[in-house]
């Protein structure tokens, strides 16, 4: 009896503070001023990269000896571990356009 009256109290408490959250936010997104640099293969990046982030994630990489294979790495950690649906004919246009741009 106890556990129903319990329940039934934090149904009503539930329902009561979803109302009070459920009212529209309005608010305006401050525009993107992030661009990706010009460079081979832009347009395939954008399509693909800029659909989760900025181009300022890119940009914010640390200094590498190898270019080729770190990028090569990091859109492959975007596909396997964050499951970008990168298709494959697109993987080696990401990596050559990264490679030469930053």
């Amino acid at each position: 009896m106890q556990r129903t009256v319990l329940l039934a109290v934090m149904l009503a408490l539930a329902a009561v503070a979803g109302s009070a959250l459920a009212a529209p936010v309005n608010y305006k997104t401050p525009d993107e001023v992030a661009a990706f640099k010009p460079g081979p293969n832009l347009e395939v990046v954008q399509g693909n990269c800029s659909a989760c982030h900025s181009s300022d994630y890119i940009a914010t990489q640390p200094p590498m000896k190898d270019k080729k294979s770190f990028w090569q790495a990091e859109v492959t950690k975007m596909i396997k571990v964050y499951g970008a649906p990168i298709d494959d004919a697109d993987v080696g246009k990401i990596v050559d356009y990264l490679a030469a741009t930053y």
